[in-house]
């Protein structure tokens, strides 16, 4: 047997400003948005490449709720970087929320960052190392 990871999906309150956050300040593209009138709900899926190749993320939008309890479950989503300290100045700048400042992770040497998407999930980022 074979798998692949496809997406992950989370639950947000106002879809257009999630939409704005993955897109205009970490770079996602929207690949495919759809409507469920009958059930009242939203789809999009974005990411940083075609869903044949690349794992992304699946934003729903129930009409009737404006938002969620994050749960205890759910721990980040995690993006890799090459500059995490410049990354995090840009995305300071432009209104994110940064949890946690650039640094090595405890115990670790790996440079990590925390910031937070409109509806409050834990995005982790990563620095690369040249190589990567």
């Amino acid at each position: 047997m074979s798998f692949r990871m496809l997406h992950t999906m989370i639950r947000v309150g106002d879809l257009d400003r999630s939409i704005d956050f993955y897109t205009r300040l970490l770079g996602m593209k929207v690949l495919r948005r759809q409507d469920y009138p009958d059930g009242r709900f939203t789809l999009a899926f974005v990411g940083y490449g075609d869903e044949q190749a690349n794992s992304v993320i699946e934003l729903t939008h129930n009409w009737d709720t404006a938002s969620y309890d994050l749960g205890t479950g759910f721990g980040h989503i995690a993006l890799g970087v090459p500059d995490i300290y410049g990354t995090c100045d840009g995305l300071a700048a432009a209104g994110a929320k940064i949890t946690r400042p650039p640094g090595p992770m405890k115990h670790g040497k790996t440079v990590i960052a925390f910031l937070e998407d409109p509806d409050g999930y834990k995005i982790e980022l990563i620095e690369l190392s040249q190589g990567a």
